[in-house]
C-alpha cells in the first residue's frame, strides 16, 4: 500500500470534494420535510397496530377486560 503525505492526501479529498453535486437549499428543505412526514406517518401506523394488537391480546388472554 502506497504511503501518501498528509499535503498530498489533502489535495486529494479537496479534488474529489470538488467532483461532489451538493443538494441545493430547497432540495434539502423538501427533502427535509419529505423525512418528517414519513415518520409522523409511519410513527402514527404503528401507534394504531400496537393499539389494535393490545386490544387482541387482551380479548384472548381476557385480562384488563
Amino acid at each position: 500500500m502506497a504511503k501518501t503525505n498528509p499535503m498530498e492526501f489533502v489535495q486529494q479529498v479537496r479534488r474529489e470534494v470538488a467532483k461532489v453535486t451538493w443538494p441545493t437549499r430547497k432540495e434539502t428543505t423538501v427533502s427535509t420535510v419529505m423525512v418528517f412526514i414519513f415518520v409522523i406517518l409511519t410513527a402514527t401506523f404503528f401507534f394504531f397496530v400496537d393499539q389494535a394488537l393490545a386490544v387482541l391480546v387482551k380479548l384472548v388472554l381476557g385480562f384488563g377486560g
